[in-house]
């Protein structure tokens, strides 16, 4: 059996624009890897089987996608342990299917090159391709499209997510956005992203164009030097020069929803 840890994301910025031709928004995000992470355990086995997580749809799929590409039959048993929260802007589940991918396709005779192996993932959701690259990335087009970042990697992260907030879908939230014309300024807002961009100033990116909460103003009362919604939420994430202000901050805010402190990685 063969074990990887299969790390969440940040949204540090997300910058929305019209809807293309294909049917997806036009982003500009930055993407962050996190220390929190899930667990994928996988073996080949008689038959295809994913357990631990019985939500799940994006590890079996990817599974089955690799095995059509390869030519085999889905012969393998995963097990998830989860950790990030679900549907909650993370990437968790994205995370998982490439991470299982990477397992899987490491147990094939013939295996897919790691270029296949990306767009197998791009198929599979535009927040996939990223948990195959390393380090930060610029994610443009759907967000599948991927620019290597040198960002600040010395803080810690605050992760709230509100009592009783869940999204409906992530489609919903765009529909949503497409309601409101959030589209409109699209160019200045990517022109300002970009401006914080060289040399990197995490404090001074714009804010998500697809959600907001007024806990991200709290965590800034509270010393975050950003805070933000991630993906399209509903989780919170504030941005903290050093642990014990995270701490501070965890213990003044942790009876308005679940907490996490955790870690950039690379």
């Amino acid at each position: 059996m063969s074990s990887a840890r299969a790390p969440a994301k940040l949204n540090l910025a997300l910058v929305v624009g019209a809807r293309r031709p294909q049917g997806k928004h036009e982003v500009a995000t930055v993407l962050q890897r996190l220390a929190l992470a899930d667990t994928i355990d996988l073996e080949p086995a008689d038959e295809l089987a994913v357990q631990g997580f019985p939500e799940d749809t994006l590890v079996r799929s990817a599974l089955e996608t690799l095995a059509a590409r390869a030519g085999v039959p889905p012969r393998w048993h995963a097990r998830i342990a989860k950790r990030i929260p679900v549907a909650a802007g993370l990437g968790g589940g994205s995370s998982d299917a490439a991470t299982a991918l990477k397992l899987a396709n490491a147990t094939l005779a013939r295996p897919i090159p790691p270029g296949e192996l990306t767009q197998l993932g791009a198929a599979l959701g535009a927040d996939v391709p990223f948990f195959f690259a390393e380090g930060p990335q610029l994610g443009t087009g759907d967000g599948s499209t991927l620019q290597a970042l040198e960002l600040p990697q010395n803080y810690v992260v605050l992760l709230v997510l509100p009592e009783g907030e869940r999204k409906s879908s992530t489609r919903a939230v765009y529909e949503a956005f497409d309601r409101r014309d959030g589209a409109r300024g699209f160019a200045e807002r990517r022109a300002r992203l970009d401006a914080t961009l060289a040399p990197p100033h995490l404090a001074a990116f714009p804010p998500s164009d697809l959600a907001s909460s007024p806990l991200a103003e709290e965590l800034r009362e509270h010393r975050a030097f950003r805070a933000d919604v991630s993906g399209a939420g509903p989780i919170v994430y504030g941005l903290f020069a050093d642990r014990r202000a995270a701490e501070a901050a965890e213990a003044a805010l942790r009876s308005r929803g679940r907490t996490w402190i955790t870690t950039p990685e690379w």
